[in-house]
């Protein structure tokens, strides 16, 4: 990684580090070397939790633990996480093995929301608690403001069979159809089908759990579209 790139990175996060090494291992994959990112995305899990707890704690001052903890979840799951990262140009500076650049790493959600998460634990050691709560507020500050409690009210597996038994359709089946990594560090490829219309989505995620709510998202998703006037459901 070129120090150009390097530095445009630190303009774009707005925060300097004072140990520039820490940076460097926390745009590192386990793929390119010993010393990767996992133990920093594992801080920086608990750090961007805290202060996304805390700015979610100011906004909604009137809700109750359950709403603001949906929330959360939202905010903190890998396809936010995702987006942020490409914001940011992670693809650019991500270190990877050949083999992994090669079957596209560079552009994988769940290697580059674990590198965001390395980069704020990586700021948290370099700065304290204080610049990486404010680097957590830059990164998220925007969308958290934007963001309202009711729009998060269910997660999508729940909302997705309420969806379809409105509808007298038979609730979605989900089922692993990949795994990747090491038992510690797996990463789920769960399938949500719904036979009854023959359809079928997928979802990724560290656990099963997440990567079927993220099937269940991208059903409902597709099955919202396709009801509105015009749409195949409609026809």
């Amino acid at each position: 990684m070129g120090d150009a790139r390097f530095d445009a990175l630190q303009q774009r996060l707005g925060y300097r580090f004072t140990q520039q090494k820490l940076l460097s291992r926390a745009l590192t994959h386990r793929s390119a070397g010993a010393d990767h990112n996992e133990r920093l995305e594992f801080l920086g899990d608990a750090v961007l939790s805290t202060a996304v707890s805390a700015m979610l704690y100011e906004r909604f001052g009137d809700s109750d633990e359950g709403d603001l903890t949906r929330v959360r979840a939202h905010l903190v799951r890998e396809e936010s996480l995702h987006r942020v990262a490409l914001s940011l140009g992670l693809p650019d500076v991500i270190r990877l093995s050949d083999g992994e650049a090669r079957g596209g790493g560079a552009q994988r959600a769940s290697i580059l929301a674990d590198a965001l998460e390395a980069v704020i634990g990586a700021s948290f050691l370099d700065g304290g608690f204080e610049p990486a709560q404010a680097l957590v507020r830059r990164l998220f500050g925007d969308v958290i403001a934007n963001t309202e409690i009711d729009s998060w009210s269910k997660d999508a597996k729940t909302e997705l069979q309420e969806w379809l038994q409105a509808r007298k359709l038979p609730v979605p089946a989900y089922r692993i159809v990949a795994t990747r990594g090491q038992a510690h560090a797996q990463t789920f490829e769960v399938e949500c089908g719904v036979p009854a219309l023959g359809l079928t989505e997928q979802g990724e995620g560290k656990s099963r759990r997440t990567a079927e709510q993220e099937a269940a998202r991208r059903m409902l998703e597709a099955l919202k579209a396709s009801d509105r006037p015009g749409g195949p459901l409609r026809s």
